[in-house]
């Protein structure tokens, strides 16, 4: 799932956003997924590259490459590189084994995540393991795919097909088409080897040149699924499991990104509540029917209006729709919506809001890789309806539900231009220890509870599931502290999952003193 990540400025937080695959999964595919590979070469550490955030790198993270097989039914063949990162424990005495970190897409860079999770975690957890993170295959400093783009020919708010002012999809057809066959012609062999079983085939690679018998694991967002993939093909070698913002894994991409339409419309009303009751300095409205009226207006507006911005150029309905969509991922970006807003409203007077969605330049890095890698995936890993006529009236009918987001989950993406997956996607089941701990708030706009529901069906025994009340894309959240945060630190440390599924409430903020 594409994440979005920023550091420094007034905020520091993270979202993340996407969806995940499909069924069927064949008992021949699993048996040569759990066949134990070649021993690996032992890795050689060194200093690891720059992150493309542009955080400071820990000087204590280490870096080496995992060569894996390019196509697994060929596992002699031609080989490419996984980029893979290590933060060691300080406490080697009281170490368990390796806990990997995935920042979720498909298509983000996770090489670096060791360094931001370390200051969230207590002591406990940190002293009991290596933390790991790696670019998956075809992103970042793994072998990277391309599309042959530049950053000015992918731009998010077509990436995320929003339909043109009048609701007509011609425009995202046409954009579709071209990008699958740029990418189908420029990505050369790696491009149909993206997917997320081939993922979790590379990081059980990954986990033998380290010279582990299992992994610990935490993600979130598009991670979770291929967590539960990893589970399903390597059950004998899972050992602590955190999913957070889950998806349902037994689906298609298709019917994952049209969810988003819904969920975006629940995560609003806390939008909507934040700003209504901030009325006497935003002036969007005084309840939240009033700031839910005035989205819609300004939406419509910047269609037929957009207003210039000194870096991103016209910020025309569907940038703002895309910028609202990802800085809702976290109460604390609250304020960077109203920053724009009010920027917006006033046609570009006053203080310039800050444009984080610029594509990094990350030397020899494809400028368009994530959303090349994002595509792969995608479409590789289950099929897509081929019909534009009827991602048309799809749009038309969610649009009349879902009027904030527009249609824009239910619209067509490059996959239906894309040949059919060259394997069934792995079906996630039951089978394997019971060693999962699944995270979820209420009302997550890119990973709905609805879809979480049904990854806590598919593992049953398997996992516990704690809920959290709230919008934010993922409940583990050191900074609003929660029964998620305290269950999977717990998990982690000691290895006790909740005796039962719960839910709570965040905790209360505290209270000032003096």
């Amino acid at each position: 799932m594409w994440t979005r990540s920023r550091t420094g400025g007034r905020l520091g937080a993270v979202g993340f956003a996407l969806a995940l695959a499909l069924a069927g999964t064949t008992a021949g595919a699993e048996a040569a997924a759990a066949a134990p590979a070649e021993r690996p070469p032992r890795p050689v550490w060194t200093d690891c590259p720059a992150d493309p955030s542009g955080a400071p790198v820990d000087p204590a993270l280490r870096c080496t490459t995992v060569r894996v097989p390019l196509d697994y039914g060929a596992p002699h063949g031609r080989t490419i590189e996984i980029a893979v990162s290590r933060l060691a424990t300080a406490k080697p005495g009281l170490r368990r084994g390796i806990l990997v970190h995935n920042g979720g897409g498909p298509g983000v860079a996770s090489l670096h995540l060791p360094g931001a999770a370390a200051a969230g975690y207590p002591r406990e957890v940190l002293d009991r393991y290596d933390l790991v993170g790696f670019d998956p295959r075809g992103v970042g400093h793994s072998t990277p795919v391309t599309c042959g783009r530049t950053p000015a020919e992918v731009p998010w708010q077509k990436v995320f097909p929003f339909p043109a002012p009048d609701g007509s999809i011609a425009p995202n057809v046409r954009f579709a088409r071209d990008l699958a066959r740029d990418c189908l012609t420029a990505g050369g062999d790696l491009v149909r080897h993206l997917t997320t079983a081939d993922t979790a085939r590379d990081l059980d690679r990954v986990r033998a040149a380290l010279g582990e018998p299992r992994i610990s694991y935490r993600a979130a967002s598009y991670g979770t699924y291929l967590g539960a993939v990893y589970a399903q093909l390597f059950p004998g070698r899972t050992d602590r499991f955190v999913l957070d913002g889950n998806v349902d894994p037994n689906t298609t991409w298709q019917e994952r990104l049209a969810s988003w339409d819904d969920g975006g419309e629940l995560r609003f009303a806390d939008f909507a509540a934040w700003a209504a009751a901030r009325d006497a300095d935003l002036h969007f409205g005084a309840t939240p029917a009033a700031v839910r009226a005035n989205y819609l207006a300004l939406a419509a507006e910047l269609d037929r209006a957009p207003v210039d911005h000194p870096v991103a150029g016209p910020v025309d309905g569907n940038l703002w729709r895309t910028l609202y969509r990802l800085d809702s991922y976290h109460t604390a970006l609250f304020p960077e919506i109203a920053d724009w807003w009010s920027y917006l409203a006033a046609d570009g007077a006053g203080p310039v809001p800050y444009w984080w969605l610029a594509k990094g330049d990350t030397p020899g890095v494809p400028a368009d890789n994530d959303v090349a890698a994002l595509v792969a995936v995608l479409c590789n890993d289950t099929p897509a309806d081929r019909d534009p006529a009827r991602y048309q009236r799809a749009v038309t009918a969610s649009r009349a539900r879902n009027p904030l987001a527009a249609g824009m989950g239910a619209n067509i993406w490059p996959c239906a231009f894309w040949p059919a997956p060259a394997e069934p996607a792995v079906r996630v089941t039951d089978r394997g220890p019971a060693n999962i701990l699944l995270l979820q708030t209420t009302r997550d706009p890119a990973t709905p509870h609805a879809g979480a529901l049904e990854m806590r069906s598919a593992l049953g025994r398997r996992a516990v599931m704690v809920t959290v009340e709230g919008g934010n894309h993922g409940a583990y959240d050191p900074a609003t502290p929660s029964c998620a945060v305290r269950a999977a630190d717990r998990f982690l440390a000691t290895g006790a999952l909740p005796a039962h599924d719960l839910g709570c409430r965040p905790d209360p903020a505290p209270t000032p003193s003096g």
